[in-house]
């Protein structure tokens, strides 16, 4: 449902705040490698990611990826409007230039539900909360 670049870079994200809890800032090629992703394409995504302000990242020996200490929890929402745009949540999932209740798609009133559900998750969840799921041993980001 999202795109590779939405998934590594959640996935990335995750990597990094446990990384940080670690007191460690990775590079792009640690993270790349810990995800599963191909390295240029990390980098790319985690430059956005550092532009875009949901994470930093500092250059050179000591440099890395790294949360603001001050920093609220960032919300797995702001991460999916930065790279699937903000209307995400909005369109037909048959692809339908025009979908609502006047001219529903087939699956229109059950994906309304199931939306509604994405949404509430993905304004509840953080990155930071994801990672301390794994932390606790409830998930992982490899792959089985």
């Amino acid at each position: 449902m999202w795109s590779k670049t939405t998934e590594y870079a959640v996935r990335a994200l995750i990597y990094v705040a446990i990384s940080n809890d670690n007191s460690h800032r990775p590079g792009f090629r640690e993270v790349a490698e810990a995800i599963g992703a191909p390295v240029q394409f990390t980098a790319k995504i985690l430059q956005t990611m550092a532009r875009r302000k949901l994470l930093m990242s500092i250059r050179g020996k000591g440099g890395g990826f790294f949360f603001a200490r001050d920093a609220e929890e960032l919300k797995l929402s702001r991460v999916i409007d930065t790279f699937q745009g903000e209307d995400f949540f909005e369109g037909c999932l048959l692809g339908l230039g025009k979908c609502d209740p006047d001219n529903p798609c087939p699956l229109h009133d059950d994906f309304t539900r199931i939306r509604a559900d994405l949404v509430r998750m993905a304004e509840i969840e953080t990155i930071q909360r994801l990672a301390r799921k794994i932390q606790a041993g409830n998930g992982t980001l490899k792959r089985l």
